[in-house]
């Protein structure tokens, strides 16, 4: 895609010095933007790169003066950052904006599709399944049997979207992601031998949800996983059957949720941390990375380690483990002069 000068000017309400149909089709920053790259000077510690820039394009503050030549097209704003910004967010949404289906793909005669939808090629509709208005579902992606999609959400490349599930309106589930899948439900028989427990609910996420590449979003073993309104997963996420995460959590990559657990609102997870199954987390809870929770948190807990304890003792415990060997010595030497001292009492 390309754009001249004078339509980013008029997106962002800019004033133009320079070729006004110098054109771009790339952003880049600016230290490494070459012909045809649009930049932007927010911070003057990088001003000295706006004489030496090969961008096309830069975006640069009302206030600025130029003290030497200037080889870009400016475009002068009143906050280059936050423009820069609306203009990153713009042309995400034109890079995005696809319509129509691509094919080879197979829809089922029993689907419903909203309008202007994406498919692409090798996308996958199973039947009865009910696709909202400008939906978008990114090649090789498949949508199982009854499964519900609200509008505006993106499903990426590749994405596997089991039977029965619910997708709420202004989500986006990225590459590689699965969402209904079995949950690890198994019991031993007479002989010690496993058997699967058939998982026979579903999984709904809510609106304005966001799932980041290859997390695994386990069905309910009867009822539904539920992850509310406003939650964001990062990448590589596991969320285990029946767990229920509450309204604007945030949680980090390679992070773990077992069965049943259900967590609060307004959380905030590392990555890497381990969570129990059949435990209630608290509202507003903070949770550090590689902690281990084995326990139920109450509101507003803010904790570390493994297994979690309190955050500020654990930063106190911390400085004693540090200092665990020289402990150790002073209590040798403590012992030795206590010993030599009995002796000589003796």
């Amino acid at each position: 895609m390309e754009f001249t000068a004078k339509q980013i000017a008029d997106i962002l309400q800019g004033e133009i010095e320079g070729n006004s149909e110098e054109t771009v089709f790339k952003l880049a920053k600016i230290e490494e933007a070459e012909k045809g790259s649009l930049t932007f000077l927010a911070n003057p510690k990088y001003e000295q790169y706006i004489y030496t820039t090969s961008a096309s394009v830069a975006i640069v503050g009302q206030d600025f003066v130029a003290e030497k030549n200037i080889s870009s097209t400016l475009i002068r704003v009143k906050d280059p950052y936050k423009s820069f910004s609306t203009l990153l967010e713009y042309y995400n949404q034109v890079k995005n904006n696809k319509v129509g289906r691509e094919h080879p793909i197979y829809v089922s005669e029993s689907a419903k599709i909203g309008e202007n939808e994406y498919l692409g090629a090798f996308t996958y509709i199973g039947e009865n399944a009910v696709i909202g208005n400008n939906v978008k579902i990114y090649p090789n992606s498949y949508i199982g049997d009854n499964v519900t999609i609200g509008d505006n959400t993106t499903i990426y490349a590749g994405v596997k979207v089991y039977s029965e599930t619910i997708i709420g309106k202004e989500c986006k589930i990225h590459s590689g992601t699965i969402v209904g899948s079995d949950g690890f439900g198994f019991a031993p028989d007479e002989n010690g031998v496993y058997k699967a427990v058939p998982q026979t609910g579903n999984v709904v996420i809510e609106d304005y949800v966001d799932i980041g590449a290859n997390s695994t979003i386990d069905r309910a073993t009867l009822g539904s996983t539920v992850i509310k309104t406003g939650v964001k997963l990062d990448n590589q996420i596991q969320v285990a059957h029946n767990v229920e995460i509450g309204k604007n959590t945030v949680i980090a990559s390679q992070t773990g949720v077992a069965g049943s657990t259900k967590i609060g609102e307004n959380c905030m997870i590392g990555g890497q941390v381990g969570i129990v199954g059949h435990i209630t987390i608290g509202n507003n809870v903070k949770i550090q990375a590689q902690s281990g929770i084995g326990r139920n948190l109450k509101d507003g807990d803010v904790v570390q380690g493994s297994p979690a304890i309190g955050y500020s003792d654990f930063n106190k415990s911390y400085v004693y483990f540090k200092n665990l060997p020289k402990i150790v010595s002073t209590v040798h030497k403590l012992e030795k002069e206590y010993k030599a001292q009995q002796d000589q009492n003796d």
